[in-house]
């Protein structure tokens, strides 16, 4: 079968890999409808992790049954299912606690797997034309048989990690929350946060597009970074600090201050940029949900410090403003049945992200497109 296969830096190739087979009787195998290019899916592309060419990409995936184990029970061939990106076994002690992010039994020596994800297992990714479904029962989630290809397509991920950081930030009706970052976590942040009756919602960044986005679509006051300190913009507009945050953004922030050649040249990453941004833009006790990827390693940060994991962060306010924080990646199974059946009864659809729907053979070429942060290119979907 076609796969997206990792080149090295900078470089993906469709290429043909062995099809999937069922290994264990808990496995299904489903035929993929669509699978997802995911921001984390650059920090591989770009370099900025340990993997090491051959990986399969593709977390955020959907399809229909093909093939069904003899253990499993709750599936049959042709149901349509979307599948979270965390991969879990159901009943380790964190996927009793719904913590299935971290799941102990999946990714020895490790706590969480997910699908053609460096470090996170050996199960293959989802852009391929079928994949592999370990734990099947507990993983799968089934969907009507038509209908909201685009919208459950971001059940997977972005949609519930969106909502994900707006619950690490403990965010109430009638509060306010500015959420940095307007890339597809941030704005399904900012959607959620409307859902949830936000009072007030500030969305950062700087790509024109994006801040049109969640001004039409999620009701947010656009802040553009690159126009004025963030802080200070939304402090003129609320008149002091918002009571809740979410960092959608993560280790590759930038600083509008640093010079460079390019807008997203690393020269200008400045790692806690976001985070100490965000303690000053919360109010005293207010909270900071952070869904933004932050690594222990990266080959590619700009110091020392940075390349081992660790951040100048302004621990010293966080402290005196008595701040909470949440951070972590999301446990999907905890918010994808409940927000597929807000899109099933017309309550939420995320599909407005959805900026190109394309063949498998054109992945390099939106690869490097959604890479180059291109205006217009927010969420692409792939369709083998």
């Amino acid at each position: 079968m076609e796969a997206v296969v990792y080149q090295g830096e900078h470089e993906v190739a469709v290429e043909e890999v062995d099809e999937p087979a069922i290994e264990h009787p808990n496995d299904v195998v489903i035929d993929i409808t669509t699978s997802c290019i995911c921001g984390s899916d650059l920090h591989m592309y770009e370099g900025r992790t340990a993997a090491e060419e051959g990986i399969v990409f593709g977390h955020e995936n959907m399809g229909i049954v093909e093939e069904v184990g003899d253990g499993v029970s709750t599936l049959e061939e042709g149901d349509r299912i979307v599948l979270p990106f965390n991969v879990a076994c159901g009943f380790c002690e964190n996927c009793e606690n719904g913590k299935t992010g971290f799941c102990t039994n999946v990714n020895p020596g490790f706590a969480g797997g997910a699908y053609g994800y460096v470090a996170m297992g050996p199960y293959k990714g989802g852009q391929a034309e079928k994949l592999r479904v370990p734990y099947a029962d507990f993983n799968a989630l089934t969907l009507p048989e038509e209908g909201n290809e685009d919208s459950f397509a971001l059940l997977a991920d972005i949609f519930p990690t969106g909502w994900h950081g707006t619950r690490l930030a403990d965010l109430q009706p009638g509060e306010s929350v500015a959420i940095y970052g307007a890339g597809p976590v941030g704005l399904m942040a900012a959607y959620s946060a409307k859902i949830q009756g936000a009072s007030e919602i500030y969305s950062v960044d700087r790509v024109p597009s994006r801040l049109e986005l969640a001004e039409e679509h999620c009701a947010a006051t656009p802040i553009n970074f690159e126009e004025g300190d963030p802080v200070e913009q939304i402090k003129e507009i609320h008149g002091s600090g918002v009571d809740k945050g979410v960092d959608a953004v993560g280790y590759q922030a930038v600083d509008p201050d640093k010079e460079a050649d390019d807008a997203y040249d690393p020269a200008r990453e400045s790692p806690a940029n976001v985070l100490n941004n965000l303690i000053r833009t919360v109010r005293p006790t207010g909270q900071l949900g952070i869904v933004g990827l932050y690594v222990p390693d990266d080959p590619g940060a700009p110091d020392e410090m940075a390349a081992e994991g660790r951040l100048g962060i302004d621990f010293g306010l966080l402290f005196e403003k008595g701040q909470k924080l949440g951070t972590g990646q999301c446990d999907v199974k905890s918010y994808n049945r409940q927000l597929r059946d807000l899109i099933i009864e017309d309550r939420a659809d995320p599909s407005f992200l959805v900026s190109h729907r394309v063949g498998l053979d054109e992945a390099p070429e939106m690869y490097e497109r959604f890479d180059n942060r291109e205006e217009g290119v927010t969420k692409v979907l792939l369709e083998p």
